[in-house]
């Protein structure tokens, strides 16, 4: 195609965009509007009028995926002009009520339901169409999957070509090109072109999409790059499923991130490959085996996040994973068992947990609640601190870590909910109230970088180290990988890299133990102490088999822990080793 009839398809396509999906690029041209205008009044952070600005334009944002579900919808049922302007005033007053009820502030549980409505919506704009039509689904997604990379490419090369043209300007012509206008130009692509070169490409429902349509770059891209990458990763996960049950260590933290992503993007190359499962046994061997053999991997994750919301109840952010892997789960067994399949159901049942989740007795605001009250009432009633429903003082044997588990429990509601919704707390509780209520100080979070680092060192409550019981005792930084040679009939070594400590007697290792897991134990317990001490007890490991006894005393470490998942990792350790051969 020559450039002036690519340029010239481009304009059509751009006038047959705004000319079936008028409301949504309206919308889409509004939230950039109220984007620039932010920019140029500059609300302060945190006032009134910023936070007014921000909800507007979330409003307006909204509008885009409510009023191409509401387009693609009388598409399919009618195209009658009445019902078209019935549909797009109920769907204002839903936005308008949206505002007022569910977006009264720009927090937690308005962003995460508004980022879940979304989801919805959008999900909803890709089924509605075919709801009841069964063929060529997937063949219609991949078609818009496929628009939206193009787009994407093109709306890159676009603005790269204009903020190059302003730039030429500025610095050749001497003309002052101010640095918003570079964003502007931004925006203006993100919310007028993308949208409108995205919406062009839209197949109408009555259009044909043969499966013989499937574009050649992506089934390579599916078949010869993406599926063998998931399948090394499969095994790599069995391989650690394998570990996990020989040591009996199950994993906390990432673990969970890990196989939710992975089950996800198996479920979209499954449904992907489906139009081509019948002209490449790859592809039909991939479809009947992949969602048997991730089940397993899936209940790993399960055991980890129940480990986890034992320890430390549920949150939000726990609920989510928890509910994306039972979709998850549920869609390889819909895979494994149902014979007669319809792929809409992968889109539609994402789009209805997405909606429980923040709505009702069953969503995450409600259950993650309910979860932290239940941990706030068994801590009062193992101190002795409930009295007919009123909170007594403390003991004062309370332990710190009982101390510290409450005030991290008013944490959450006093920064996700409110402190309102705790049970038993007297009527305007503050924070500044502990002491006259709970009989002890607030025990607030120490100061931490937003990645989490911390350093921990064993709590000065003991005059010196016990070394009786044992023949010797050794200091881990003299112990490296080349290993320490003792008087003793054994040899001391530590692989920095991997944490593992290894004795030896006779060339032959009697004793191996990676101590990072060990330490994690304890790092993600106590990094937000105030003090950054933590019990000698909590840091002394002890471990005997038939050719030795080992104490491992550890003194400090450091790491970085990520505040959102839990996760912990353990950069570097100081500890003595104390042995005594059998």
């Amino acid at each position: 195609m020559k450039p002036v009839e690519a340029i010239k398809s481009i304009i059509v396509g751009l006038y047959r965009s705004l000319k079936r999906f008028p409301v949504p690029i309206i919308f889409s041209a509004a939230t950039m509007v109220m984007l620039i205008y932010m920019n140029e009044t500059r609300p302060p952070y945190q006032s009134e009028l910023r936070e007014l600005l921000t909800r507007i334009t979330m409003i307006f944002a909204l509008g885009i995926p409510l009023s191409l579900s509401i387009k693609v919808y009388l598409e399919r049922s009618s195209k009658s002009i009445f019902n078209l302007i019935a549909y797009y005033a109920g769907g204002a007053l839903l936005l308008v009520l949206y505002y007022f009820f569910l977006l009264k502030d720009v927090e937690m549980v308005s962003i995460t339901r508004y980022i879940a409505v979304s989801l919805a919506l959008y999900l909803g704009f890709l089924y509605i169409p075919y709801m009841l039509k069964k063929e060529q689904f997937e063949m219609y997604i991949i078609r818009i999957f496929t628009g939206f990379f193009t787009t994407v490419i093109y709306s890159i090369v676009l603005y790269l070509g204009l903020a190059a043209i302003l730039f030429t300007v500025d610095k050749l012509l001497g003309i002052h090109i101010q640095g918003e206008l570079y964003y502007y130009t931004w925006l203006f692509v993100v919310f007028i072109f993308s949208p409108s070169y995205f919406l062009a490409g839209i197949p109408e429902r009555e259009v044909e999409i043969p499966n013989e349509s499937y574009p050649k770059l992506f089934r390579i891209l599916i078949l010869y790059i993406v599926m063998p990458l998931l399948t090394v990763y499969t095994t790599i996960l069995y391989i650690y499923f394998v570990k996990i049950i020989v040591t009996r260590q199950w994993p906390v933290g990432l673990v969970s991130h890990l196989v939710l992503w992975y089950s996800a993007i198996v479920v979209i190359v499954i449904f992907f490959i489906t139009p081509i499962k019948n002209v490449s046994k790859w592809a039909e061997r991939f479809i009947v085996f992949a969602p048997k053999i991730i089940l397993p991997i899936l209940i790993m994750m399960f055991v980890s996040m129940g480990i986890r919301v034992n320890a430390y109840g549920l949150t939000e952010n726990r609920y989510f994973v928890i509910m994306l892997g039972l979709w998850a789960a549920g869609v390889m067994l819909y895979f494994s068992f149902i014979k007669t399949k319809r792929n809409i159901i992968v889109l539609l049942s994402l789009s209805i947990i997405a909606v429980i989740s923040v709505f009702g007795p069953l969503s995450s605001y409600s259950l993650s609640k309910a979860s932290q009250n239940k941990r706030f009432e068994k801590i009062l009633i193992r101190n002795n601190m409930l009295n007919y429903g009123q909170i007594t003082a403390a003991p004062s044997n309370i332990s710190y870590e009982d101390k510290n588990e409450l005030s991290r429990i008013l944490d959450y509601f006093d920064e996700n909910h409110s402190l309102i919704d705790v049970k038993y707390l007297p009527e305007g509780f503050k924070t500044a109230d502990m002491n006259k209520v709970f009989g002890f100080e607030y025990e607030g979070e120490k100061p931490i970088s937003p990645e989490g680092y911390f350093y921990l060192s064993r709590s000065q409550t003991e005059a010196g180290v016990d070394i009786s019981g044992y023949d010797q005792m050794f200091d881990s930084r003299y112990l490296y990988n080349s290993g320490l040679n003792t008087d003793y009939p054994f040899k001391l070594s530590y692989d920095y890299a991997t944490s593992v400590l290894k004795i030896s007697k006779d060339d032959k290792i009697v004793y191996q133990k990676e101590l990072n897991t060990f330490a994690q134990g304890f790092a993600g317990k106590y990094f937000i102490s105030k003090d950054n001490q933590v019990p000698p007890e909590e840091m002394t490991l002890v471990e005997e088999n038939e050719n030795v006894k080992v104490k491992i005393i550890f003194i400090s470490l450091s790491g970085k822990t990520d505040i959102n998942t839990g996760y912990t990792v353990v950069n570097s350790t100081e500890f003595y080793v104390l042995v005594k051969v059998k």
